[in-house]
């Protein structure tokens, strides 16, 4: 009797009109924010039971996958009167005109959503692209990744998003993590907390929402959820020290959103084999209940392997509600979700104040975001203004001060008008860096270090393919052999542009000096060679447990001598 008197407090304490949905600008006044209440109230009491269904649907538009698929979203805005749109690949002149469409046609505002961790180009190719979340652990200035995600957020008002899907805050403690590794800030807890704050405030300081994911946590997982389903097995404990501990942490400060992960965790959810994602021990009993979180509830993508293979559709969206979720991402059934979900209203299995609740979250949120007074977007010249200098000038910043010195023995930095030898290993393209290092430094293949003098200085780059942020992070044998080679009678200076993790299983102990760039593109390139030649100065600290030598927070710092 008592848990069902608790339950009931709790569910009334949450629609009660002084509670409100955790995200709202800044230093607003009381008389705005009844004007925000006000406005929800009505528009809620304006709405079909049908369109309060459709609040809580988000599905996918795609420009990639031809007009008949545009003409299926078009239809289920127009039939289903969902509540937005999560843009996905690629064409952002026509996104924009869809979206001005989509806006127009509907009764209420859609939220636009992308996943933009590292910008727009995470989803539009012509965009800039921002350094991956990894990179961004290892800059110190974390005011820097609150100017990052400022600049998101205004290229987000010239798409028209409102919701960036970001950011992650999931601990990467396991180096083999196939979907988490470089999108992670890195494996110290504090160091997650504090990146992840700068960035989310970023977005929400600019009126774009942000949201913290995957919780409870995807940070320690072997398996790709986006084809089948991980298993979380740490105890309470662990999992509250370190999986849950930025949420814990972040989930007072305003955020928006909170995004739920398709995964297995025994300690959390007791029915074998239950996702977070529809676990109401998990949503509503750990986030809402004992976090108290308030904010918008979403789940991740509905069509990933790790859920949508098992359920047909609409069965799912059904459940991750009556599990807690306000908002169902990317469903693939709406209309078979909105009558699964009115069923089990008109059954007493979930209340119709549970509706209430989330509609008048979403509703919320859609007034503080702006939406009520959309004005449609111009597509003309987007893609110069999604990537121009103002880009380029900040993201190299960025990874000029992401820039890791490991350890600088024999004092070989700086390079700049000292005549050495650059060796380029692995797959992805160098030239832009020996470009940049100016003409001291005379390019050897591999094949050719056999013709380096003994003695000289030798830059070694270990360049990674950065076309994705899934890729293998290690080294080949090959390239090991070189680099063992080349420490027996060079000076060498190691450049690593990819992942800190391609150093697991590599002796350095007779390598001088050890950089980490952390990425392979023209961006972090520039930015390297300009540190190496004393243009500016490294002070990037270690974001990940690499092995039990390269410990996190490991770094020097290397000022130049003024000029």
């Amino acid at each position: 009797m008592k848990k069902i008197l608790y339950t009931s407090l709790f569910i009334a304490a949450l629609v009660s009109p002084k509670i409100n949905a955790q995200y709202q600008p800044k230093n607003i006044s009381a008389e705005d924010f009844k004007k925000a209440q006000q406005w929800t109230d009505r528009t809620y009491n304006s709405l079909s039971q049908d369109e309060k269904l459709g609040q809580l649907f988000i599905v996918a538009l795609y420009t990639n996958k031809g007009e008949d698929y545009i003409n299926q979203v078009r239809n289920i805005i127009t039939n289903d009167k969902i509540g937005g749109l999560i843009l996905m690949q690629d064409d952002a002149a026509r996104e924009i005109n869809l979206v001005n469409e989509f806006q127009q046609k509907s009764k209420v505002p859609l939220m636009i959503g992308m996943d933009a961790e590292w910008g727009l180009f995470q989803r539009i190719a012509t965009a800039h692209k921002f350094p991956w979340a990894m990179t961004l652990g290892a800059i110190q200035d974390k005011n820097l990744i609150y100017q990052m995600a400022a600049k998101i957020a205004e290229d987000c008002h010239r798409m028209g998003i409102n919701w960036d899907f970001a950011p992650v805050v999931d601990v990467n403690t396991n180096p083999d993590n196939p979907i988490i590794g470089n999108r992670s800030f890195g494996s110290e807890v504090g160091n997650v907390i504090s990146s992840a704050l700068s960035y989310s405030n970023g977005l929400q300081d600019h009126n774009i929402l942000a949201a913290i994911k995957h919780f409870p946590g995807h940070g320690d997982t072997s398996t790709d959820s986006h084809l089948d389903l991980p298993v979380v097995s740490h105890n309470l404990d662990r999992l509250n020290s370190v999986e849950l501990a930025p949420f814990k942490a972040l989930m007072d400060k305003g955020i928006g959103g909170v995004m739920v992960a398709h995964l297995y965790v025994p300690s959390l959810e007791s029915g074998k084999g239950i996702p977070a994602s529809v676990s109401q021990n998990i949503i509503t009993g750990v986030l809402k209940e004992k976090l108290g979180y308030k904010g918008l509830i979403i789940t991740d993508a509905l069509n990933m392997g790790a859920v949508a293979n098992k359920y047909k559709p609409g069965e799912l969206d059904a459940m991750a509600f009556k599990a807690g979720n306000d908002i169902m991402l990317f469903s693939q059934g709406v209309s078979e979700g909105k009558k699964l979900i009115q069923k089990a209203i008109d059954r007493g299995e979930i209340p119709q104040s549970r509706l209430e609740e989330s509609v008048k979250k979403i509703l919320l949120t859609k007034y503080f975001l702006g939406l009520t007074q959309y004005t449609p977007k111009n597509p003309e010249n987007i893609n110069t203004d999604l990537n121009n200098d103002s880009h380029k000038t900040l993201v190299q910043n960025l990874y000029s001060n992401a820039l890791t010195l490991l350890k600088d023995d024999q004092k070989l930095l700086p390079v700049a008008g000292k005549q050495m030898y650059y060796v380029p290993l692995e797959e992805a393209p160098y030239q832009t860096f020996i470009n940049r290092l100016g003409p001291d430094v005379v390019l050897k293949k591999a094949d050719e270090i056999s013709t380096i003098p003994a003695g000289s200085t030798v830059i070694v780059g270990l360049h990674k393919d950065n076309s994705t942020a899934y890729k293998p992070y290690k080294i080949s044998t090959e390239s090991k052999r070189i680099l063992t080679s080349l420490t027996r009678n060079q000076k060498v200076i190691l450049n690593v542009f990819g992942s800190a993790y391609a150093l697991k299983d590599i002796d350095i102990s007779k390598i001088s000096t050890v950089l980490v760039s952390y990425e392979n593109n023209d961006d972090s390139m520039n930015a390297t060679a300009d540190a190496l030649n004393g243009k500016t100065k490294i002070w990037g600290r270690l974001p990940v447990l690499v092995n039990s030598q390269l410990k996190t927070g490991m770094g020097i710092d290397f000022i130049p001598a003024s000029k």
